[in-house]
């Protein structure tokens, strides 16, 4: 065999063997950057699952409250209202923009709110306090509230190693757009203060 036909297989060699590794590399870093979105999309759904719970405890904290504070039904009424309006807001993790997870954030800002108001009246009932379904209620909300605020820590977490991840180059050049992360609701640095 000539030298030159030698040196153009090796060159050709050398290209194919460069091609394959780099669409090797282009299928594993798209792959992982599918696997981080997929990742991001399942911790939304698991803030959203604590969510789902809250709004499943609030009716029967509602009636219960309801046989002792009968003179109470506004404020009853407005966690039931804020109940209502949050579960109506959904968004899906595909469509997750900071403008759609702000009116979520809001709309739930508001249960919480709502929910906090109803538990301070509880104050005013000894023997609602006293009531082991109250109790009960109370302690699974107490249980929920801190179970969605680890399913939003979590996301937030997740969401920016994957935000992370896709600015960094060569993953910037598949084009994954950024998630946006809860925030803080304006105010929330200040303890609420309920007034009857």
């Amino acid at each position: 065999m000539k030298k030159s036909t030698i040196i153009i297989l090796s060159v050709s060699v050398a290209i194919v063997a460069i091609v394959i590794g780099v669409i090797i590399s282009t299928i594993t870093i798209r792959n992982g950057l599918i696997a981080m979105e997929e990742n991001v999309s399942n911790s939304w759904a698991n803030v959203e699952t604590q969510y789902q719970r809250r709004a499943d405890l609030i009716p029967n904290l509602v009636n219960t409250v309801k046989g002792y504070a009968t003179h109470e039904s506004q404020t009853l009424e407005n966690v039931i209202a804020a109940r209502s309006r949050a579960t109506q807001i959904t968004i899906n993790a595909d469509d997750l923009t900071p403008e759609k997870l702000a009116a979520y954030q809001k709309a739930q800002g508001e249960v919480g709110a709502a929910l906090g108001k109803l538990l301070a009246i509880t104050e005013s009932y000894p023997d609602l306090k006293a009531n082991q379904n109250f109790l009960e209620l109370q302690a699974q909300l107490e249980g929920t509230e801190n179970r969605i605020n680890e399913a939003r820590r979590v996301f937030n977490n997740i969401t920016k190693e994957y935000n992370t991840k896709i600015r960094q180059f060569p993953y910037s050049l598949f084009g994954f757009e950024r998630r946006p992360y809860f925030e803080a609701a304006a105010g929330a640095e200040q303890a609420p203060q309920v007034q009857f």
